[in-house]
């Protein structure tokens, strides 16, 4: 009797748990006509969080430096260029993800491109403008010119051909060169991972059967190209401090393959989702490194 029930119980979640995953799996399925709730709680949720971004920004970030009169800084020597892919990379998948919330809530293609692909560089520009506000920084047309070659890059694919065949990912791995300038490059992982440019490395990662697709290459196999840099303590050499200065700098140049998670054929809009978020990160696998410092050097597992 008591394992006539325990058997019951069991039943009953899995049940339950089948008809929640049911149940979340319809809601994920984007709509193939205009579903006005969910365009409205798109618009409504993507408007909620860029202000409380911009607010935190604004009341934790620059609220530490003082305020000037608007001012541009040409920034374009700083980090070997670092930087400026971090630019190209946030508004590349900022763009990307408004526009795939827009096709959830079965909005046109057109208006995808024109909304959703240009949220990334909307944010990114009242973030710059920000930056001119700031003694500490200026408004970069450098980083203006990466903003707009991201956002740019989405649409470009999708009007050339309807689909990402290049896509901008972001790995990482710790360095000790964040110990050196922790204001600078973080204190900590969480922080290491947003600011120390050492320890990133931005990938142009391209599918390889969206270009040749009557080949049995599988249709998620991409290879991928990544730019890094180390030796890097602070922006440019010309800080006032000895002891906080480039160690020998160098661009790093790299090859290795990778996945593109949303080629994954799967029938679940729950895992479709997960890889989609996933998907900005690159896989990790062995790679191959081209430097003037070291020449070609081969990794087995790069992060």
């Amino acid at each position: 009797m008591r394992l006539c029930f325990k058997h019951t119980i069991l039943a009953c979640l899995i049940t339950c748990a089948s008809f929640s995953q049911s149940k979340l799996n319809t809601f994920l399925k984007p709509s193939d006509t205009l579903n006005k709730s969910r365009r409205n709680a798109v618009a409504i949720t993507e408007a909620s969080v860029a202000t409380l971004t911009l607010v935190g920004l604004n009341q934790l970030w620059y609220a530490d430096y003082p305020n000037s009169k608007f001012h541009t800084l040409n920034d374009n020597s700083e980090w070997l260029q670092m930087d400026k892919l971090g630019h190209v990379f946030s508004a590349y998948q900022l763009g990307r993800i408004g526009a795939n919330t827009l096709k959830w809530s079965g909005v046109s293609k057109k208006d995808q491109l024109i909304f959703g692909s240009s949220i990334g560089f909307a944010f990114l520009t009242v973030v710059e403008v920000f930056d001119g506000f700031s003694e500490e920084w200026g408004f970069s047309w450098g980083d203006m010119a990466a903003n707009a070659a991201g956002a740019g890059l989405y649409v470009g694919q999708e009007l050339l051909w309807d689909e990402q065949r290049f896509t901008v990912k972001y790995s990482f791995h710790r360095t000790d060169y964040a110990q050196l300038n922790p204001d600078k490059l973080g204190n900590g992982f969480s922080e290491e991972f947003l600011k120390d440019y050492n320890g990133q490395t931005y990938w142009l990662s391209f599918n390889i059967h969206s270009f040749f697709k009557d080949t049995k290459i599988p249709t998620w196999l991409n290879v991928a190209f990544g730019y890094g840099a180390e030796g890097m303590v602070s922006g440019t050499n010309n800080n006032g401090n000895e002891a906080i200065t480039y160690q020998n700098p160098y661009r790093q140049y790299y090859l290795s393959l990778d996945v593109d998670l949303t080629r994954i054929k799967t029938n679940s809009h729950v895992l479709k989702t997960v890889f989609d978020v996933l998907n900005v990160i690159k896989v990790p696998f062995p790679a191959l490194e081209f430097t003037d410092k070291n020449g070609i050097k081969f990794h087995g597992i790069y992060f």
